[in-house]
């Protein structure tokens, strides 16, 4: 299909399309029905409640990455409930019509469910964490309630994805390292901050190099937000750190990414859903390495 095709199905315009190239950022307002989120927020509120179902810890036990979010990625391998919300037509062709492709496959999905009195999410770019050597991602953000200021909000630096800023922030010290406030950094620091409040079924589509934050949770309720990264197809692993969703691929540096765990999204081949890997990772984290144990 054309990237035409794709921003038809996607329902967006050229306009949204040159907006998103511009800021790096796009809020599409009532991107699902209501119906949809009804039905797509419980399955991941599910799956979400069995990943974590053997984790009874206060917040302030947990370390502080588990402080910024309750993470639980690639719901779309055993959750099969979850599966077509991942690979949703509309979702998928927006991800091609913005990296304007043809052809776009799944990185991996997420929940990311800020506690109450969860801390905020330092400043970063989701391009570091991603051994691959293009940059051509875009992630989602779908909320499942509507979130305003204090709530978990996200704010996004205008424009940041077209400076070449492409440095590693360990955000809640994930690899054990510092955070340093990224917005300081005067390149940055020049570039607006835009603070997005988000309504429940809407989608805020980011690239891979756009500098995003979150506000912490200072409300008495979860902030319940489904996220996925799609790529344009035919990019390829940079490095040999670990990483599981590669390793478990078999995918070497130099290697296109492709396999069960990266399958393709728009067009989904015959229409069908992708069956599955074989092998699961950690119930919630990261997940670096094939060496994780599933918890």
């Amino acid at each position: 299909m054309s990237n035409e095709q794709a921003m038809t199905r996607a329902g967006l315009s050229r306009r949204q399309v040159e907006q998103f190239n511009t800021d790096g950022f796009l809020l599409v307002e009532d991107f699902f029905s209501s119906d949809e989120i009804d039905l797509y927020s419980k399955a991941v509120d599910a799956a979400v409640a069995y990943r974590t179902s053997d984790d009874h810890r206060a917040l302030g036990d947990k370390n502080l990455y588990e402080q910024t979010f309750v993470q639980c990625m690639r719901l779309w391998e055993d959750r099969p409930d979850v599966r077509p919300f991942t690979f949703h037509p509309k979702l998928c062709a927006a991800a091609a019509a913005l990296l304007q492709v043809d052809r776009v496959r799944l990185w991996h999905d997420q929940a990311l469910y800020k506690e109450p009195g969860g801390r905020k999410t330092d400043a970063h770019l989701d391009y570091p964490f991603w051994p691959v050597a293009e940059t051509d991602l875009v992630s989602v953000w779908i909320p499942f309630q509507d979130v305003q200021p204090g709530g978990g909000m996200m704010s996004y630096v205008q424009g940041s994805h077209r400076i070449g800023y492409t440095e590693f922030v360990d955000i809640g010290q994930l690899r054990g390292g510092e955070a340093f406030d990224l917005l300081a950094e005067p390149q940055i620091a020049a570039l607006p901050l835009v603070p997005v409040p988000a309504r429940r079924g809407s989608a805020v589509f980011h690239h891979a190099c756009t500098i995003h934050a979150a506000d912490p949770n200072a409300t008495a309720t979860t902030r319940r937000v489904f996220t996925a990264a799609y790529m344009a197809d035919g990019l390829h692993r940079s490095r040999d750190d670990a990483y599981f969703a590669l390793d478990r691929d078999n995918i070497r540096t130099g290697d296109v990414v492709t396999g069960p765990g990266h399958p393709l999204a728009w067009p989904l081949p015959g229409g069908k859903l992708p069956e599955p890997p074989a092998e699961l990772g950690p119930n919630t984290g990261f997940g670096f390495s094939v060496d994780d144990e599933r918890q």
